[in-house]
């Protein structure tokens, strides 16, 4: 494979993580702000069938692909622009796992309110809230790794 061509798969990569994360983080906050208890389950059920689909194969390819190009290059793995760019990735990784086991728990806990005919259950407020939180500094790490994805000759490389 070229230089360009994983390049471009890279940058593609990204994109569909960056998208679908955004998206789908959405999309599932405002499923949760209507109330509405059949919506909230459908949206989750999405978002759980979202990061399967994209998120998880775009999580494991990006380092794989970034590493790749890196090596083609010959530039080591001390370079700044890397080095925090690998740093802040393993960041919104340490975030993304807890926010995946969340996720799955919230689908349970809204379709089992939807089957029930019942209000969510404050276990279902709580994850949410958490999170929510999870996903800020894991969002700020990918676009401060796009930041110097984009500008990495300003950072030493």
């Amino acid at each position: 494979m070229t230089y360009l061509t994983l390049k471009y798969l890279h940058i593609l990569s990204m994109v569909l993580l960056f998208g679908t994360g955004l998206g789908s983080a959405f999309y599932k906050w405002m499923a949760d702000r209507s109330g509405n208890v059949a919506h909230i389950a459908v949206t989750n059920r999405h978002v759980v069938l979202a990061d399967w689909l994209f998120t998880t194969p775009t999580v494991i390819f990006q380092p794989i692909s970034g590493l790749w190009m890196v090596y083609l290059l010959g530039l080591p793995l001390a370079t700044p622009w890397i080095a925090i760019s690998l740093s802040l990735y393993v960041l919104a990784g340490i975030c993304w796992l807890p926010v995946v086991w969340l996720q799955i728990r919230m689908r349970e806990l809204a379709m089992a309110a939807f089957i029930s005919q019942q209000d969510l259950p404050a276990q279902y407020w709580r994850y949410a809230r958490v999170w929510f939180w999870l996903g800020v500094p894991a969002f700020a790490a990918m676009l401060a790794v796009v930041l110097l994805m984009v500008f990495k000759s300003s950072f030493g490389g």
